[in-house]
């Protein structure tokens, strides 16, 4: 398996870096305009005006325990590959962020799963990605690696590689997942991590 553009510094995607320069429209070069006082300069084609908008990207995971153990997957491709994550990627074109998080569920770990509610929305400033993350309910599947993960095990609260986590969102997702499933107070995990 070839490796992909290795992830930035702090393991965070790059596809923020990508530098447009030519109209999707007509081909003709963008140019940085400040349309609205009120908003960040916007790439806008120099011949036919069209505005090209660096609209964010938007990611799901899911989050579910087996017999009180969370579900996590080593992955497989970059960025952060040999990191640990719950499943989870892009929400395809006309695909609800719900539909995607199963799927992706599905294709990581093998496992089929029932949304039960909404963790949360994590966003980081000067990043392009938008990640929701759904509690879920493992309904069927056989727990196993996908083709984009190297493996796949559970980790009780206390057993998570929290240094070894892919993204900020990784880690925060778990830690609000372990605070309202799955304890009573929030305690301290190895390592001190606290969540």
């Amino acid at each position: 398996m070839t490796k992909e553009t290795p992830p930035n510094a702090d393991g965070c995607h790059p596809h923020g870096d990508i530098n447009y320069r030519f109209c999707p429209v007509c081909a003709h070069p963008l140019q940085t305009q400040v349309i609205k006082s009120t908003e960040p300069g916007r790439l806008v084609c120099s011949r036919c005006g069209y505005v090209f908008y660096l609209d964010p990207k938007v990611a799901v995971g899911t989050i579910g325990d087996i017999d009180g153990k969370i579900i996590l997957l080593k992955r497989g491709i970059e960025p952060a590959y040999g990191r640990w994550v719950f499943p989870g990627g892009y929400v395809d074109r006309g695909e609800t962020a719900e539909e995607a998080g199963i799927r992706e569920t599905k294709e990581e770990v093998n496992l089929d799963v029932k949304i039960e509610s909404l963790l949360n929305v994590y966003s980081y400033s000067g990043r392009p990605v938008i990640i929701i993350v759904y509690a879920v309910s493992i309904t069927g599947g056989k727990l196993r690696a996908g083709d984009e993960a190297i493996e796949v095990r559970t980790f009780g609260p206390d057993e998570i590689p929290w240094s070894e986590l892919a993204f900020p969102s990784t880690r925060d997702a778990l830690r609000d997942y372990i605070r309202r499933y799955m304890s009573s107070s929030p305690g301290s995990g190895r390592n001190g991590e606290s969540w």
